[in-house]
């Protein structure tokens, strides 16, 4: 499968995801600030998991962009990490309702944990399908910061069971540390973005 296909798939599932969480932002009725202070809680829970979503979807950008060719691997674990994608709504709307309750903190924790590690996975994939001595295997290294992002997903998740506040923390720490796009793809695409075409350099020698 062409990598475009797996890209406009992938970009077309994260749009729902964003339609679904904009669709389930309800008001109180009233006329003044009250209103919204009331949904505070909920309104939070949306901005977060947008700025999430957003996160996902220029890393993914940049990802696929870089990567020859879909593989059977790639394609599954592309679904997977969609499949994760796709609970978000459902556990920021929980979590909105109930932000300091345990249950729907460890909820929405786990749902992060396991997209991140599924994404982690489809990375994985692409890399090794390129090789270990690909351009692209080079610039992702050992990726520390996407494995340390898990472990502080996994944290979050546990700590929602003694003090959902601490999980929030974690939630805020991760954000800000990916707020950026991923560096090293992002680069790596702009050198690839760069350089003539195959046929192009053969031409002109």
């Amino acid at each position: 499968m062409d990598t475009g296909r797996m890209e406009a798939f992938s970009d077309g599932v994260l749009a729902i995801v964003i339609t679904i969480m904009v669709l389930k932002l309800t008001l109180s009725e009233g006329p003044d600030w009250t209103t919204l202070t009331d949904a505070a809680p909920v309104l939070m829970a949306y901005v977060v998991s947008y700025l999430y979503v957003g996160i996902y979807w220029a890393n993914h950008h940049h990802l696929v962009k870089v990567a020859e060719s879909v593989s059977g691997t790639i394609l599954w674990m592309n679904l997977l990490w969609l499949f994760w994608m796709t609970l978000i709504p459902v556990a920021t709307e929980w979590v909105g309702l109930y932000p300091f309750s345990r249950i729907p903190t460890l909820f929405y924790g786990v749902i992060l944990f396991l997209s991140a590690l599924s994404y982690h996975l489809l990375q994985t994939s692409i890399v090794r399908q390129a090789g270990p001595d690909s351009a692209i295997a080079r610039r992702i290294g050992k990726d520390w910061k996407g494995k340390l992002s898990i472990l502080a997903y996994g944290l979050a998740a546990a700590g929602s069971l003694f003090q959902p506040i601490i999980s929030y923390a974690f939630y805020a720490i991760v954000a800000i540390a990916w707020i950026v796009p991923d560096v090293r793809l992002e680069q790596l695409f702009g050198e690839i973005e760069a350089s003539p075409p195959e046929s192009d350099t053969a031409s002109n020698e």
